[in-house]
């Protein structure tokens, strides 16, 4: 089994403590889906992505509700594969999206989710009653239907450049940053996923037997976007996430650190498909979206911080990885905090 297509055994936890009625009936639900009950007592226990899925699937036959019966009215069994059939048909991404978080509006009762375009960002706003906030768990069931939906639909990972979340940052958050963004924001005013708009105008091109398979494996296949928290990738991440980016290594150095060669630096990475000049980058990219979000420095500070050598070349980076400027996407993220 392939670490990269697990998720930590505290996602079945939190789907048991949302629909199970009683041990023993949780236990056999279990092992239909092929996960060791006993592994439940384990804090770091990890389980595979597709029995994640089939348990997914068997506690929406058993409550007839494929949303974890989180909404008082729900999604019934079959939900996914409606709006699956619906969204397809349409010609843009854009198109798809407007149509699926309209039936998902129609269906729950309290979510109501609305594509919103600001220029190059779009956000995909839930509206909800002003009450208490869900669980985080009820949040991201939610963002793995969409976004996974809309990665399928589009042939390719839509990249997520943050989320805010009306509930408090839960005990346990590790498989939630690796699956959407590392830029979670907890007890925002409201709670929304935010993206490049560019990607709203790709052109879907999805077949109804390529909807067939999807659906077949589903929702297991949109459930492998994790990344392993104990890669190379991830400790490299981690160690350049620590360093000013003026002062990190080069690729030998980095590898001296870590006790490897460069080479085995690079094939390392490469078996997980990644470089080490692309994780630099994707640093990057992270410390340019919070450090904006804090609001607390100027742009000239924030380039010189992140190693460029002037505003113009940071605004550029900036537009090139995101389709926006960085000024908009501050007053984006600053004026949600402000609500």
């Amino acid at each position: 089994m392939s670490e990269k297509d697990t998720i930590s055994m505290q996602l079945v936890r939190e789907a048991l403590l949302q629909t199970g009625t009683c041990r023993e009936a949780d236990e056999a639900l279990l092992q239909r889906a092929g996960i060791d009950a006993q592994r439940l007592l384990q804090p770091a226990a990890r389980v595979r992505a597709d029995a994640y899925g089939q348990l997914w699937r068997l506690l929406a036959e058993r409550r007839n509700d494929e949303f974890f019966a989180m909404d008082p009215r729900g999604l019934p069994s079959g939900s996914l594969a409606l709006l699956c059939r619906m969204s397809i048909a349409q010609p843009t991404l854009t198109h798809a999206l407007d149509l699926a978080l309209g039936l998902l509006s129609l269906l729950l009762e309290d979510l109501k989710p609305a594509l919103v375009r600001q220029h190059n960002l779009a956000e995909i706003v839930i509206h909800e009653p002003r009450d208490t906030p869900r669980r985080a768990f009820t949040y991201f069931t939610f963002w793995m239907i969409v976004h996974g939906v809309a990665c399928w639909l589009a042939g390719r990972r839509i990249p997520i450049l943050a989320i805010d979340l009306r509930c408090a940052e839960p005990p346990f958050c590790d498989d939630y940053r690796v699956m959407f963004s590392e830029n979670l924001h907890f007890d925002r005013p409201r709670t929304r996923m935010i993206m490049s708009s560019d990607c709203l105008d790709l052109p879907l091109r999805r077949t109804p037997q390529e909807l067939q398979k999807f659906l077949a494996k589903a929702p297991g296949n949109i459930l492998v976007k994790y990344r392993d928290p104990d890669s190379l990738a991830r400790q490299v991440r981690q160690r350049l996430g620590g360093i000013a980016p003026g002062q990190w290594p080069d690729a030998h150095a980095l590898a001296r650190d870590m006790c490897l060669s460069a080479s085995t630096l690079r094939r390392r990475l490469a078996d997980e498909g990644q470089s080490y000049q692309g994780l630099k980058d994707s640093v990057r990219r992270q410390l340019a979206i919070d450090w904006l979000s804090q609001g607390s420095e100027s742009m000239a500070d924030i380039a010189e911080r992140l190693g460029f050598a002037d505003s113009s070349s940071f605004y550029r980076a900036f537009r090139k990885w995101f389709g926006c400027n960085p000024g908009h996407y501050r007053s984006l993220m600053l004026g949600a905090a402000a609500r």
